[in-house]
């Protein structure tokens, strides 16, 4: 288990990359633990995010039940949202950046 020492500086680290707009840390079931967006917008995007997550994960069983999903990142015109589900993280930074 991380210390909340390491936790905080490894989100800063992350936070102070050009175009991050936002973290998101949830627990195993989607709800947000740890958040650097307004509780709406964190609520929204956690409970969106962990459904594609889900229906990601399920996909990639399906075609192999000895594979699962290590990363997702999904790009739209204005951002992008990297999704590590093994560390229940989701990080959101403008396309321009990617």
């Amino acid at each position: 288990m991380y210390c909340s020492a390491e936790v905080e500086e490894t989100l800063k680290r992350i936070q102070s990359q050009k175009g991050v707009q936002a973290i998101i840390i949830v627990n195993a079931e989607g709800i947000p633990v740890k958040t650097t967006l307004d509780n709406s917008s964190t609520v929204q995007y956690a409970g969106l995010i962990h459904q594609l997550v889900m229906k990601a994960r399920s996909t990639v069983r399906d075609i192999d039940p000895q594979n699962d999903l290590t990363f997702l990142r999904v790009r739209s015109k204005k951002n992008e949202i990297m999704i590590a589900p093994g560390k229940s993280l989701f990080v959101i930074q403008d396309s321009c950046y990617c």
